[in-house]
């Protein structure tokens, strides 16, 4: 089943809720890709994992970001989704795609009062977003089990520094036969995303 659901905070951010057959206990926020590029919350790669996160009894949470404000806004979007699930749920995981992902990487960083996830998935995540986006020094500061999925042929974003400092800081690096889109390979990715997600959500 699925519930339309308006985020609380300053801007429009509207969400669909996923429901799990039962009462789950768990919660994974999506973060689509760019929105001036047509990404929204009913991406093919989100809606991949929602159904495979639902499959095994936890929710999904994918929202639509606000007005395009250069990456800053979209980051508090993320966070107020967050505080959403966190009021919620007794845990909550963190999944994002393309600029999604880097999204979900830079709102995991620890800051004031903002809730922070117990686990976090970034496919294909890029490296840079805006002037203030760096999401490689954010890897350095993310306190939950951190996954990265990235397409091998790739060409479309700047992945490899954020693939590069997830190895040495030793979180799961996940490469697939892909392009950026992962075409031909969504139900791969959104597998190997589920069982990360799943495996530490229980």
């Amino acid at each position: 089943m699925t519930e339309p659901i308006r985020i609380p905070g300053p801007r429009d951010v509207r969400a669909s809720l996923d429901t799990a057959a039962g009462e789950a206990e768990s919660v994974v926020v999506a973060c689509p890709p760019h929105p001036q590029m047509r990404g929204d919350r009913h991406d093919s790669r989100l809606q991949g994992v929602s159904d495979a996160v639902t499959g095994e009894g936890i929710d999904c949470l994918r929202f639509d970001y606000g007005p395009w404000d250069e990456g800053r806004g979209e980051r508090t979007d993320v966070r107020n989704a967050l505080a959403w699930a966190a009021e919620r749920y007794e845990q909550v995981g963190l999944f994002g795609f393309s600029f999604g992902g880097a999204m979900a990487l830079l709102a995991a960083v620890p800051e004031g009062d903002w809730p922070t996830p117990d686990v976090l998935s970034a496919l294909a995540p890029a490296a840079q977003v805006a002037d203030d986006g760096d999401v490689v020094a954010a890897l350095d500061h993310i306190q939950c089990s951190v996954q990265v999925v990235y397409g091998e042929r790739d060409d479309t974003t700047d992945w490899e520094p954020v693939v590069e400092r997830a190895r040495e800081l030793g979180y799961e690096v996940v490469g697939l036969p892909a392009d950026h889109f992962f075409v031909g390979q969504q139900a791969k990715a959104a597998d190997r995303v589920c069982a990360f997600l799943c495996g530490h959500l229980g």
